[in-house]
């Protein structure tokens, strides 16, 4: 499945990830700061377009190339990691796959470029799960949709970079009384958005994640992206196609640890010997590659089948409850095998343990995921 193109891609970034990421992202981190120069330097790489045909600044390659690209910088920092996955998947696949031949000519070759990125405004306070529950609404007023809500847990939403928002909100009422929701691109900067301040989080510390407001906020009529009404089935869409791009980052958090543990074992020294010598120490390293290995081949799966046109829904759940869960569980193991050390923030593995746990909680909490596993197998509520 990984040709030879893929696997020399695979190279380049795992070299780029050691060279350009690891040694400022510790910083980045411990100071709560968006690494700018590191961003700008995955853009020369062309890896914000690499899904994207040719013609709107895009590499010309597919959704499991950049699930690769994915897993070898989560191993060794998650914030990159998702600032990339968030501003391709989320920020400009729905332009790429929903919006009109002029959307994508404004908007795709900048983001493709890593000059810009974008946002998905989904969760509000009181809908994340239940994205259903959407309360913010857009209505036409003049040629010009009017916008007011809010939304919660933005990723890429503050930057000096963030070029838009794509924004679902409540756009009427369907016959059968249901909300008709759509989804609307906000330019950055647009008179009435609000960005919060940045969230102090327990991890993704180096990420950007704000709250937002939308008071009268104006855009053109131009501005709905694909059909109205469909914005619901659209961002159901990009989320099953985002979970196995979370999977791919979960795997290479959790390889990650595996390589930071492997190596502390085999050089910590106590009793007069490593403490890789030892059986406890080597059954968790053993059981930390059969977890990384496992939900490595099902986020394959997951893709193969997306990309041969099949339903892949449960596989992308499937891959992301079992990626994020055994990134927390190997986060904890490696966390464990560094001792006192590992509780130390000069230790790689104590970020990846601060990051591991949203893993299980972003696009899709390991309940929903579970629910949409049951669903499929024709498990239905009463």
């Amino acid at each position: 499945m990984i040709t030879v193109e893929l696997r020399a891609l695979q190279d380049v970034v795992r070299q780029f990830a050691n060279d350009v990421i690891a040694p400022v992202i510790a910083k980045h981190y411990e100071d709560c700061t968006f690494p700018y120069e590191v961003i700008s330097k995955i853009g020369d790489l062309g890896l914000f377009g690499l899904p994207f045909s040719e013609e709107y600044g895009g590499g010309g390659g597919d959704y499991f190339a950049l699930c690769l690209v994915l897993e070898e910088i989560a191993r060794v920092d998650s914030s990159v990691a998702i600032t990339l996955e968030a501003a391709v998947s989320l920020g400009a696949m729905p332009i790429y796959k929903f919006g009109t031949e002029e959307q994508k000519q404004e908007w795709l070759p900048q983001l493709s470029s890593g000059r810009m990125i974008g946002a998905f405004g989904l969760t509000e306070p009181e809908a994340g799960s239940d994205a259903g529950g959407t309360k913010t609404t857009a209505r036409l007023e003049g040629g010009e949709w009017l916008i007011n809500g809010s939304k919660s847990f933005i990723t890429n939403s503050g930057t000096d970079i963030t070029g838009l928002i794509t924004v679902t909100a409540v756009t009427g009422t369907l016959p059968n009384g249901g909300k008709e929701i759509s989804t609307i691109i906000v330019p950055a900067g647009t008179p009435g958005l609000i960005v919060a301040p940045k969230y102090s989080k327990v991890g993704w510390n180096a990420s950007d994640t704000h709250e937002l407001a939308f008071s009268d906020v104006r855009v053109p009529e131009s501005n709905l992206l694909g059909i109205r009404g469909q914005g619901f089935a659209q961002f159901l869409r990009i989320l099953d196609e985002g979970r196995i791009a979370i999977a791919a980052l979960s795997v290479g958090l959790a390889q990650g640890c595996l390589d930071e543990s492997l190596k502390y074992a085999n050089t910590r020294m106590a009793f007069g010997r490593t403490i890789g010598t030892n059986q406890s120490i080597a059954f968790k390293i053993a059981d930390m590659e059969v977890r990384s290995h496992t939900a490595r081949l099902a986020y394959y799966d997951a893709a193969a089948r997306m990309l041969r046109g099949e339903d892949f829904k449960r596989h992308a759940a499937i891959a992301k409850l079992y990626a994020s869960e055994i990134a927390v569980t190997n986060a904890r193991e490696a966390t464990q095998i560094h001792g006192g050390y590992g509780y130390m923030n000069e230790y790689p593995v104590a970020r990846m343990w601060r990051d591991s746990k949203i893993l299980e909680i972003g696009e899709g909490t390991s309940e929903v995921q579970r629910m949409l596993i049951a669903r499929d197998l024709g498990v239905r509520a009463s």
